[in-house]
């Protein structure tokens, strides 16, 4: 079942296996493709179009790898056609994709921006999601931690999280809890795996976007 809740074809089961490294792991860690009914291989990051599946790790020598071995046909089975910027397809769907999220969140009440709210969300234990801008500077960010148990997410540029937020630039953020916020971090380490960031690993804490 997709999180919408609209069954898939041959897709239900919690873990599917990468073409790329071989190992199964849990469907959040993967990006689904499907081939279309020309032969070109399709990013499915909604996980709601029809067809087999085909999943590769969120990251991107897997990524490389499935795409310069060969390995989508092999999956499929038939001949092929990959988009030659089919990598950068994906990592663009995926951060816009985090970005709407991000502001569904913000809509509902579930997210701040800015040092002084984010800070106030801290200290009184409402932060369950600490991010911060890719590009913003190390000295400001230090200054927050991760929640305690919580999650860190740094793969956005200051420019992506300020269309989440209705700005023209954001460097500090936090989430609170729920199901939105656990598909932001979902989708968010998909995300870092691709921009070959930490993985979505805060440094200072050692906390992980999972």
């Amino acid at each position: 079942m997709t999180r919408g809740g609209q069954p898939k074809s041959g897709d239900d089961g919690p873990e599917r296996r990468c073409i790329a490294t071989g190992e199964t792991q849990p469907r959040h860690g993967l990006v689904r493709f499907v081939v279309s009914p020309d032969g070109t291989v399709v990013p499915d990051l909604l996980g709601k179009l029809p067809g087999r599946g085909i999943w590769v790790a969120a990251e991107r020598k897997a990524m490389e790898k499935a795409v310069l071995k060969g390995l989508f046909a092999r999956a499929a089975r038939q001949p092929v056609n990959v988009p030659e910027d089919l990598i950068a397809m994906v990592e663009e769907g995926l951060a816009d994709r985090v970005v709407h999220l991000i502001s569904l969140a913000r809509k509902a009440g579930g997210a701040v921006a800015g040092y002084e709210k984010v800070k106030d969300w801290l200290v009184k234990d409402r932060a369950k999601v600490l991010i911060q801008a890719s590009d913003g500077s190390e000295r400001g960010k230090s200054k927050l931690s991760t929640p305690q148990n919580g999650s860190f997410i740094g793969c956005l540029t200051a420019g992506e999280l300020g269309l989440a937020f209705g700005r023209e630039n954001v460097i500090h953020g936090a989430l609170a809890g729920g199901g939105l916020t656990e598909r932001v971090v979902d989708e968010a380490a998909k995300l870092a795996g691709l921009r070959e960031k930490d993985g979505g690993t805060d440094r200072r804490k050692g906390t992980k976007t999972r």
